[in-house]
This record gives C-alpha cells, sequence and structure tokens, in this order.
C-alpha cells in the first residue's frame, strides 16, 4: 500500500517510554486548513498503517466537514485491559510528554478507541495544555464524546440517505456493529424515530431479535451486566452473522476492516451507514454498489464527533454542538449523495473529491 502522495502525510512519530514500555505513532497527514485533528487509538493491534489510513480519512473528514482542522491520527500500541488504571494513566500521560512541542501546534488530540473523557483530562495536564486535545471532562471546559455527539451525526447521516432513497425511517428494521459510544446512540436515536432494532453486537458477541430490542432495556442490560448479549430473549449469532442479517439499514460503529469482498453478496441491507472509522475498502464499496447498496462513507456520516471537538475548541456550549452537528452533517450528507449522483460515482467518490478540492484551496505544498 502506497502511504505517501502529494497530501502527506506530513509527520511521522515514533515514540517508546523504555521504563512502562509504552510505544506510540502520531501521524500528521496534512495541515493545509489547520493543525492535524484525530483520536489517540489505544490497543494491541494498531500499527502504522492503521494510523496511516485513519489519519488520512480525518484529513478528509475534517475537509468535508468544513472544519479549520488538518487530518491526524494516534495510537498507543497495549492492551489496556491488562493494565491498572494507574498503569493507564502513566502510560496515557507519557505519550503525551513525549509529544510536547508538536502538541497543540501540529496536532490536536482526541478520545478513539479505549479512550475516554479521563484519558484526555490526563493526556491534557501531562501536556500543560488545555487545548492539546478535546474530548475533555465537563470540570475542563469540555465536551465529551460520552454525549454521544458521534451517534446524533451518525442518525442524520442516516435520516438524509433514507431521504434519498425514498424510504421511511418508521418501521424500519436495522442492525448495529457494535454498542459502544457510536452505536449506543445510534440505537437511541433511530428507535425513537420509530425504527425497529433486531440485530446488536459488542465484544462479546451479537444478538438477533426479529420483534425488535427496546433500547432503553438494553442500555440497562448492557451497564448492569457488561454485553448485550445478555439481553432477555434474544437468539445468540456470531459477531461476524450480524452484517448479514435481513435488514434495511447496516449501521457499523466499531471496528476496522470489517466487511470484505467476500461478505459482499451475503450482505442484504440496501443501506450501509458507516459510522466506523475504515469498516471497508473502497472495493468493496463499489462491489455493494453494483448490487444496489448505497453506502454512506465513514468520513461523511462519522463526523460529529470531530465537529463536537471543533466546538469544544472554540468554547461553545453542549447545544451549540448538537446543533451544529446536525446541521454539518445534514448538508453535507446531502451535499455528497447529489455529488454522486451527478458524477454517477459512489459517495466515498465524491465525498473525496469534495474535501481535496478544500484542501487544494489552501495546500501550497499540493500539485
Amino acid at each position: 500500500m502506497n502511504l505517501f502522495d502529494e497530501y502527506g502525510p506530513e509527520r511521522i512519530v515514533e515514540v517508546y517510554h523504555p521504563g512502562l514500555g509504552m510505544r506510540g505513532i502520531l501521524v500528521i497527514d496534512n495541515t493545509a486548513l489547520g493543525p492535524g485533528k484525530g483520536g489517540i487509538r489505544f490497543t494491541p493491534s494498531v500499527d502504522r498503517e492503521e494510523v496511516f489510513r485513519l489519519a488520512r480519512t480525518m484529513t478528509w473528514k475534517n475537509a468535508m466537514a468544513g472544519l479549520p482542522f488538518g487530518g491526524a491520527k494516534a495510537g498507543i500500541i497495549g492492551d489496556p485491559k491488562k493494565l491498572s488504571a494507574k498503569e493507564k494513566d502513566e502510560w496515557v500521560s507519557a505519550f503525551s510528554k513525549l509529544l510536547k512541542g508538536i502538541v497543540p501546534q501540529y496536532y490536536v488530540a482526541g478520545p478513539d478507541i479505549s479512550m475516554a473523557e479521563h484519558d484526555m483530562e490526563v493526556f491534557a495536564r501531562a501536556n500543560g495544555d488545555p487545548q492539546s486535545c478535546t474530548g475533555k471532562p465537563k470540570s475542563m471546559g469540555g465536551l465529551p464524546h460520552e454525549l454521544g455527539s458521534t451517534g446524533w451525526g451518525v442518525y442524520h447521516a442516516t435520516l438524509v440517505a433514507l431521504k434519498h432513497l425514498k424510504k421511511d425511517v418508521k418501521g424500519l428494521a436495522f442492525a448495529v456493529e457494535g454498542y459502544g459510544n457510536v452505536g449506543e446512540f445510534v440505537c437511541k436515536f433511530l428507535t425513537e424515530a420509530g425504527a425497529k432494532l433486531v440485530a446488536v453486537s459488542d465484544s462479546k458477541g451479537a444478538i438477533v431479535v426479529p420483534s425488535g430490542i427496546d433500547a432503553n432495556l438494553l442500555f440497562k442490560v448492557k451497564k448492569e451486566k457488561g454485553s448485550v448479549v445478555d439481553y432477555p430473549n434474544a437468539r445468540a449469532i456470531q459477531s461476524k452473522e450480524l452484517i448479514y442479517q435481513q435488514v434495511d439499514l447496516l449501521v457499523t460503529a466499531a471496528i476496522p476492516d470489517l466487511i470484505k469482498k467476500e461478505d459482499v453478496p451475503k450482505i442484504k441491507a440496501k443501506l450501509v451507514v458507516e459510522g466506523s472509522n475504515i469498516p471497508t475498502s473502497q472495493e468493496c464499496e463499489e462491489l455493494l454498489a453494483n448490487r444496489g447498496v448505497l453506502v454512506v462513507p465513514d468520513f461523511v456520516a462519522n463526523a460529529g464527533g470531530v465537529i463536537s471537538s471543533y466546538v469544544e475548541y472554540i468554547g461553545g456550549s453542549e447545544k451549540e454542538m448538537f446543533e451544529i452537528v446536525k446541521d454539518k452533517i445534514t448538508k453535507n450528507t446531502e451535499l455528497v449523495l447529489q455529488r454522486s449522483e451527478k458524477d454517477r460515482v459512489i459517495p466515498r467518490v465524491a465525498a473525496v473529491k469534495i474535501a481535496q478540492e478544500r484542501v487544494r484551496e489552501k495546500c501550497t505544498t499540493c500539485k
């Protein structure tokens, strides 16, 4: 995979703390529109290529969202489940300190997998600059992603796509891959709008309830028992089988590279909204389009989190955040789907073209 082109990446930073054994990666892809913005992913499997791909996605996401941010992404390589709370804080703190001089001038951090508001507080305090990251606790002037900004954006992207397909949200059967900070709120907002959740998964497994899952009960079960698999009277299925269910809508909200080429013929949903980052390849999206499946790409649908980060960055309120996320996601999804039809290309190609045009306007090094 060629990771370098006229857009970037501009900087690749790899750090190591010998005492802790902490290894970290930061890729600043492009800063034509502003400092690179992107979350920190803390997993055992995160590697340079994954961070490269995510950083490029953030370049297009921020440009597509119309934000004064460039694209970047970071990763801490390790298993936070094997660390105590104190040890995790030490790892996050060490990573932050090793990025001094780069943060926040060239990179503004945020939460991603296994990173939440407490971790952002640790990062900010270690760096010594509250502007070093977003997603901080309210006590630090933050707008935590736990408010549901990304899920709120995915919900509104879904409404636009349904309108485009001339389908009603009421009675719509849908499945959500990944009941976490994104998936939880997608389930909530869509069921409140009248859609029927019939399948959902988390890291411990997946369930199907053809008659519909009560989102409030699901939230309670997850909170009290730790997994969606404990939802009463549900049929357990293999996690991978979730994407093959007989539904109108599939929302991806967790792992990358979820949908592979061999999965495409088995997907029955006619609308896929990518709430997670890089859940599949462009080739698979092309194959899905050939089968009449509309795919709303990740950096269009899930931009609510980074839009929320921007509102926090400028000192905005929760109310302003929800309004701005709704407005930007709705307008940008409409723009992408219209451009897709006009140019006769898949939505991802249309969205990348729009984002590239916006970056090129400010980029002095792009050809």
